[in-house]
Formats: structure tokens, C-alpha cells, sequence
């Protein structure tokens, strides 16, 4: 069972508690995976941003008003809004139907919008450090909140065979892979598995996806139904034997105790350990920026070792060579001088 650190925080609030191998781990151990939490805490004020729900409503109400969708149409979806259990199969069904303004609508500018950076704040320090990220929203806040900051940010999905191998092979550090598309190629927006059958299909792609969630630790931030995501389903968990002994985390909202021991208990079985931010939403990007902070902190146990693969690794190689072979010139000058004085 892990054992837990106590981390100071703000006067005002009490200090937080940490499960000990989560933050031992270091940056590059871990993938962050990116839900509507992280969107909803950044720019609250976007509706559409934080839930899937509110996103439907926000997209028919700029479908109405554009007329680009029938109006028995809209009234039909606003029901199973209010009915239906899985919304994705709502989302999918309306993007079919829609105009792909609607989107472009309702995300337009999105960086004005930005009013609590924190969150990724906090997730560009990871990732400065290593952290991979993927996401299943469509926006790309972080990437442009990373462009302010100089970051070489890129936004992928995973069409882009080349990019995909990539970033799953670790070499694109500032790659956020958005499985389900950007809003800014509404064409390209895919919310169940058959959209990607090229992706699914492709064996290369498809091992370096599921070795990540062999290897790494999948952090889950800002996610509720992310488990339940069939192109999330299809992409890491299918395939991947004995998720029981692997290590992942989810950090969630606790809105009762019933409910969050129910799910510590059944992410167990896909090899996840739920840890609750808090009981109020409010307490989000406190949480996060604790905790990246306490990650930060982890030393890479190489860090003080030179890598033999940069440009100054290879410069002090050098070095070493020319003097040993400087040391070389030495002795065999030496052995020559020893023997013209033994010869004389």
C-alpha cells in the first residue's frame, strides 16, 4: 500500500497529502492525459469547454442560429441531451449531421479566454521535463498557452503516421496527440473507433501506442469518462494484457465517499490508482500545481552524467581520445629515448 507525503500549502487551505510513488516518479516516467477538467478550470468562461454535455448544447445553440442545422433535428438532439446516458455517441451522431462552423464558433479565440493559467502552468513544466501529453479535447489551450510562453508547441492527431511514431517514441517534446481531432480541422474530428481503422489496423502504430501504456505511468487530469472513451479503449486498452500490475493514476473530484471507493476499486482492474483533489472543482489547479511541483523536484538519477549523444557528450569523447592517444605519443617516446640511452 503506498504511503502518503504532506506537502505545505497555502495558508488557507490545509496541507495536501500525495501518494509517495506518484511523486517519485520522475518527469519522463510519466504521460499526462488531459480531459474537460484541465479546459474547464482554465477558461471557465466558455461554456462548451467544460463537459461534453455543455460542449453538445454550446454546438446545437450555434447550429440554430447559424441555420445550418434542421430545426426537428436540434430538438431531437436536445433530448437525448437530456436522456441519453453516452454522450459521445450524441457528439459523434451530431458532428455527422453539423456544419463544421459550428465548432470554429463556438472556439473562436480561444487564447483571450484563457483566465487561470495554473493548470498549464503546471503541465508545461512537466513537459519541459519530459512528461508526454495526449488529450481528448478539442481545444488546443495548451499549445497556445506554450506559444506565448516560446514554447515550439504542435498540435497532432493521429492521422499523421509520422508524427504519431514521433511523439509515442518520445521525440517530439512539446507534441500534444489529440486522439479525437482539433477543432481547427473540423473534418477531421473522430469519436469512435471506425473513424480510425487505418490507425487501428497499422501494427507499427498501434505497438508504440500500447507500449506506452506498458511503460509509462499514465497521470489522468481533468478526466471522467476518459475509461469509457472507445478510441481511448481501442488505442490502449484492448490489447494490453495485465493491466492489474501496471501503474497509473487518476486524479478526481471526491463528490462522496461512496462513489470514489467504488471507483478506486474499479480502476484497480485497469491497473489505475484513484486520488481525490478535493471535494469541491475549486481546489483543481492547486492540486495540479502541487503536485507537478513536488514531480519537478525528482532528480533524474543520470542528470549528472554527461549524455554521449550531445553535442557536448561527443565534444569531451573527444577530448578523451586525443588524450590518451597525446598520453600514447608520451610513453612510446619514452620507451624510444630508454633504449637509444640503453644502446649507448
Amino acid at each position: 500500500m503506498d504511503s502518503v507525503e504532506k506537502t505545505p500549502n497555502r495558508s488557507e487551505q490545509k496541507s495536501r497529502k500525495f501518494l509517495k510513488s506518484l511523486i517519485r516518479k520522475q518527469p519522463q516516467e510519466l504521460l499526462l492525459v488531459i480531459g474537460t477538467g484541465v479546459s474547464a478550470a482554465v477558461a471557465p468562461g466558455i461554456p462548451a469547454l467544460c463537459s461534453w454535455r455543455s460542449c453538445i448544447e454550446a454546438v446545437l445553440e450555434a447550429a440554430e442560429q447559424l441555420e445550418v442545422l434542421h430545426p426537428g433535428d436540434v430538438a431531437e438532439f436536445r433530448t437525448k441531451v437530456t436522456k441519453d446516458r453516452d454522450l459521445l455517441v450524441v457528439a459523434h451522431d451530431l458532428i455527422r449531421k453539423m456544419s463544421p462552423d459550428c465548432l470554429m464558433e463556438i472556439f473562436d479565440n480561444l487564447e483571450l479566454h484563457i483566465q487561470n493559467p495554473l493548470v498549464l502552468q503546471s503541465i508545461l513544466s512537466l513537459m519541459e521535463r519530459g512528461t508526454m501529453v495526449l488529450t481528448t479535447n478539442y481545444d488546443n489551450l495548451l499549445e497556445l498557452f506554450g506559444q506565448q510562453q516560446n514554447k515550439p508547441m504542435e498540435s497532432l492527431d493521429l492521422k499523421d503516421k509520422t508524427k504519431v511514431l514521433q511523439w509515442a517514441r518520445g521525440h517530439m517534446r512539446y507534441g500534444v496527440l489529440h486522439i479525437h481531432g482539433l477543432y481547427t480541422d473540423p473534418c477531421g474530428l473522430v469519436l469512435d473507433p471506425s473513424g480510425y481503422k487505418d490507425v487501428t489496423q497499422d501494427a507499427e502504430v498501434m505497438e508504440a501506442l500500447q507500449n506506452l501504456y506498458r511503460t509509462k505511468s499514465f497521470l489522468f487530469v481533468g478526466c471522467g469518462e476518459t475509461l469509457r472513451d472507445q478510441i481511448f479503449q481501442a488505442l490502449f486498452l484492448y490489447s494490453v494484457p495485465n493491466k492489474v500490475d501496471l501503474e497509473h493514476y487518476m486524479v478526481v473530484l471526491k463528490e462522496s465517499e461512496d462513489h470514489f471507493f467504488k471507483q478506486q476499486a474499479d480502476m484497480l482492474l485497469h491497473g489505475i490508482k484513484v486520488v481525490s483533489y478535493g471535494d469541491c472543482f475549486d481546489d483543481f489547479p492547486g492540486y495540479v500545481q502541487d503536485l507537478a511541483t513536488q514531480i519537478c523536484k525528482q532528480r533524474s538519477p543520470d542528470a549528472d552524467q554527461v549524455d554521449s549523444t550531445t553535442l557536448l557528450g561527443n565534444a569531451c569523447q573527444d577530448c578523451a581520445k586525443r588524450k590518451l592517444e597525446e598520453n600514447g605519443i608520451e610513453v612510446a617516446k619514452k620507451l624510444r629515448q630508454s633504449e637509444d640511452a640503453g644502446g649507448s
